[in-house]
């Protein structure tokens, strides 16, 4: 467990967050909207809470107190409001995926129960549709782009309004309503299919406490610039981005693409950002290929061996030129969600960019353990933050055990699952269903999933994400897939394949060959000169090519049963 490094400020619950970080940092700006290329829209703290409050207001005069209400649609400050104005004094809020497809948004607006829904205009037609053939409970539309309510939908905006109004009459139901801290007021969907995802029950407490934890233990002010990109849904993000922003008195500033990722981070001198390994990988690359254009690679390889013992500022100092490509005021950039390959991690430490690992799940609010300037490790998802303990059962002989957790930031249980609260659950722990190594000092190092390793005839363990990261650094490989194939009547007569996800373009410049055929052996040299490096069982006795993308969740990890089910029918056909 690490131990606090800053002073924060005590909190509740998010309304008393909001209060008193509206307070403090009122003035500051929350939100620059790009409106058009280089003229913007700026949101004040001030402004924001005011909006929350009227909005909220109004929910609670349409008849929504109490009501579970969801959103969903692709990052944005209307989003960030909708939601604050549901869970700090209206009802219940379910955030859904915005990726979901028709018929998943059905299930899920059923199951939920909910009555209303804040949502972009991408899905009216649908959510129109869902309304009116009566699914679930849902009654009232609400949609982020209307400028005015029409044809039974309500406009946010215009809501907005009429919560100013009423406020300005007196109204004050949700100004002074009180919040429970320990009852349900979060709702999220675990990214199984409709059918199998659970549905995670948050309260006020389990999410404040991890953002005290948070800001405990990194350096983030509300001088910081933070960049939304991974979908708001997902507690990740939520968490970390949008409300710690919020806590922190910092500004936001949102994506607009994965293409445009770098240019927005030049653009808005992006300080602090969380994302996913994809992203990171991608990011290297833009810099990869920018000094080759400019032919500085061999001169940045001899800095890094001259600067590798220097402290992060003389890093930061000595590689200028990379800095100012990102924006030159880069802070902090967290991976989270999946495996980031320490190869890319130990590459952004030895260029004076801050990359560290952080660690948990939707039903740990989310953060369990995170690196920051004091602790840190390569390859590590540091240590816990102060009120998160771990510790690792059922270790073999070689150190590897299951992580459980305990804190005020894991769930409340599953909603209206109570097998599999009890199986999740035991004594407060909560068992991750992820295998870990803590070393001496603390430090926890992520092995992989439980339930997808993969269990040899010899008794040995694979940990699929580990030789993924692997096969990924071979050049045109785009993404891996390592699983277990069954190679007679034997069950347990396993060898390990892998499916390669490969880019062309990059593949016929590199090997230098036309053709799939051709790429498939180069890449298959590649994987044998890595199955050189590793013991025999171990070994890729089998390869898969493809060019399509491998079936993932909206966060980037692998959905590893749909894979394999669909390599298996695609032997059969």
């Amino acid at each position: 467990m690490s131990k606090k490094l800053y002073e924060i400020m005590q909190i509740t619950d998010l309304k008393d967050m909001l209060n008193k970080s509206g307070k403090k940092y009122a003035d500051r700006i929350a939100y620059k909207i790009k409106i058009e290329d280089k003229k913007y829209k700026k949101i004040s703290h001030k402004e924001v809470r005011e909006m929350i409050d009227a909005l909220g207001t109004a929910l609670i005069n349409i008849g929504l107190k109490n009501k579970r209400i969801a959103v969903i649609g692709e990052n944005r400050y209307e989003w960030e409001i909708a939601y604050l104005s549901i869970v700090c004094g209206t009802g219940i809020v379910v955030p859904l995926d915005k990726s979901l497809p028709e018929n998943e948004l059905r299930t899920l607006i059923e199951r939920s129960g909910v009555e209303a829904i804040f949502y972009s205009k991408k899905y009216e037609d649908i959510l129109k549709s869902i309304k009116c053939e009566g699914i679930g409970k849902l009654k009232h539309l609400i949609s982020m782009d209307l400028l005015e309510h029409k044809e039974g939908i309500y406009s946010e905006l215009e809501l907005i309004e009429k919560g100013k109004k009423l406020i300005k009459l007196g109204n004050k139901e949700f100004i002074d309503a009180k919040i429970d801290n320990e009852k349900m007021n979060i709702m999220l969907f675990t990214s199984g299919t409709t059918s199998q995802s659970k549905i995670v029950s948050l309260s006020h407490k389990n999410i404040c406490s991890n953002l005290m934890d948070i800001a405990s233990v990194l350096d983030v002010s509300s001088d910081d610039i933070f960049l939304s990109f991974l979908p708001l849904h997902h507690v990740f993000e939520c968490t970390v981005g949008f409300l710690f922003s919020l806590y922190c008195g910092a500004q936001t500033v949102f994506c607009d693409g994965i293409r445009h990722i770098v240019e927005n981070m030049k653009e808005y001198k992006i300080s602090v950002m969380a994302s996913v390994p994809a992203i990171y990988e991608r990011i290297f690359k833009s810099i990869r290929k920018q000094l080759e254009k400019e032919g500085k690679i061999e001169e940045i390889l001899q800095k890094e061996e001259q600067y590798k013992d220097c402290s992060m500022e003389e890093k930061k100092k000595a590689f200028k030129t990379i800095h100012d490509m990102l924006g030159g005021n880069i802070k902090i950039m967290i991976s989270g969600a999946a495996s980031l390959d320490s190869t890319i991690e130990n590459k952004f430490r030895l260029l004076g960019l801050n990359l560290v690992q952080g660690y948990g799940l939707t039903e740990t609010s989310p953060v369990v353990a995170i690196g920051n300037k004091k602790y840190y490790k390569v390859g590590s998802i540091g240590k816990t933050v102060p009120n998160v303990e771990a510790k690792l059962v059922n270790v073999d002989k070689t150190g590897i055990g299951e992580l459980i957790v305990k804190g005020p930031s894991i769930m409340l249980g599953y909603y209206e699952n109570k097998k599999a609260t009890k199986d999740a659950i035991v004594d407060d722990w909560f068992y991750t269903g992820d295998l870990a190594k803590i070393d001496d000092e603390g430090y926890i190092f992520i092995c992989g999933r439980k339930k997808s390793v993969i269990v040899l005839k010899n008794g040995k363990n694979i940990f699929p994400e580990e030789m993924e990261n692997l096969v990924n650094r071979i050049e045109g490989v785009e993404e891996s897939f390592i699983f277990g194939k069954q190679m007679s009547e034997d069950k347990n007569d396993i060898k390990i394949f892998v499916k390669v996800v490969y880019n062309e373009e990059i593949a016929e410049n590199v090997y230098k060959v036309k053709g799939e055929e051709n790429i498939y052996q180069k890449i298959n040299e590649r994987i044998k000169e890595i199955n050189q490096t590793m013991p025999k069982y171990k070994a890729i006795r089998g390869l898969i090519l493809t060019k399509e993308p491998l079936i993932k969740t909206t966060t980037n990890k692998i959905k590893r049963e749909k894979n394999l089910e669909e390599i298996l029918k695609k032997e059969k056909e």
